[in-house]
């Protein structure tokens, strides 16, 4: 049976998503969590695919996995008894034999969080709509052999909890395109650059792209192959990692808010 799965993660401790041998990566923990379970021996033979990749620091709530398995039910209930603590399942579904997830996604969604509030959300917000439809992307990624026309969606910037943050949906991305475009719509909420510069750089003939904003705000937020998804049984471990880590960063920020003050 080939399944599919909804992935998280917490990128700040992968290499990124795509196997690597010589390092820790999102599909290396997958594979060999899978293997550890005896879902499959051969990942090649079992067609593992991931739906995209992420680079180093970037996290996801919405990344898709699939493989073919003759052993469903251990992979649907105890998956993530076998993954480490700053990843896991969330969902699985049954899908068809030549599912790919990658090139069966309509859609994918990226948020990237800001760390530092701009001066004014609202215009960068207008500023983004220029992305709406398709474009040459070349000013704002790393294209190299690829078409760098893209087709946006759907693109906003929005504000949750005091963070400001763009979310864009597209058919498909470029290497750091979300991040370029976050890079360029900092300026221009920074009063660097006006709220017309998005379409010139769309405009422009191609030169240095913009250097990428961090890469630790940028999250995976969905990616649509069209799948109704069955909730995937929680494995403690992950959540516990969570609350662990907001509790040390709540602590960190309280610790340099009084390091801050003693300077006063």
């Amino acid at each position: 049976m080939r399944l599919a799965f909804r992935v998280s993660y917490l990128g700040s401790r992968f290499y990124g998503s795509q196997i690597q041998a010589s390092h820790r990566t999102v599909e290396g923990e997958v594979i060999a969590a899978c293997q550890r379970l005896s879902l499959f021996s051969d990942w090649r033979e079992a067609g593992f695919q991931f739906a995209g990749r992420t680079d180093r620091g970037v996290h996801a709530c919405g990344q898709v996995a699939a493989f073919s398995t003759d052993a469903p039910e251990r992979a649907r209930t105890i998956i993530n008894t076998q993954l480490p603590p700053d990843l896991w399942s969330t969902a699985y579904a049954e899908v068809a034999p030549e599912f790919h997830p990658r090139y069966d996604a309509k859609s994918r969604t990226y948020r990237y969080y800001f760390s530092k509030r701009p001066e004014d959300p609202d215009v960068m917000d207008r500023a983004a709509q220029h992305f709406l439809g398709s474009h040459d992307f070349s000013n704002f990624a790393r294209v190299k052999d690829k078409n760098p026309v893209r087709n946006i969606l759907a693109v906003h910037v929005g504000e949750e909890e005091g963070f400001v943050f763009l979310e864009v949906t597209a058919e498909s991305f470029l290497w750091h395109q979300v991040r370029c475009m976050a890079s360029a719509l900092t300026l221009v909420g920074e009063k660097k650059a006006d709220d017309c510069s998005i379409a010139r750089l769309l405009e422009e003939a191609p030169k240095r792209p913009l250097q990428p904003a961090p890469a630790e705000g940028l999250i995976l937020w969905d990616t649509d192959c069209g799948i109704t998804w069955t909730p995937t049984p929680a494995e403690g471990q992950s959540g516990a990692f969570i609350d662990h880590l907001i509790r040390h960063f709540t602590l960190m920020e309280k610790v340099c808010r009084v390091l801050k003050a003693s300077h006063r």
